[in-house]
């Protein structure tokens, strides 16, 4: 009801919920026994419906795994930090103890 109108409308109008195939036509003398018809055209129109709504979700899945794939990925590993002054002083001061005893 909403995705086939503007199909149909960018189609030319093309409409398949009309078509069907009739097993048995309709008895204008008895009103009691109805038409028996197989409605292909609906099943034409739920097919396309699946597909359209299948990739617009086939696309969401493939753009948020991409995203997620780009946080994921680890940056380079950065140079390590040059000593603070506290980690030199407490090194000098290892290095003094070492020579001494």
């Amino acid at each position: 009801q909403v995705i086939m109108p503007p199909i149909g409308l960018l189609m030319g109008g093309l409409d398949f919920s009309k078509l069907e195939w009739v097993l048995k036509p309709e008895n204008p003398a008895t009103t009691v026994v109805e038409k028996v018809a197989i409605q292909y055209g609906a099943f034409i129109n739920t097919v396309i419906q699946f597909v359209i709504v299948a990739t617009v979700v086939f696309l969401l899945v493939k753009l948020v795994n991409k995203i997620r794939r780009a946080d994921a990925e680890d940056p380079a590993p950065e140079a390590p930090a040059a000593p603070t002054p506290e980690e030199k002083l407490l090194t000098e001061i290892r290095d003094l103890l070492a020579a001494k005893g």
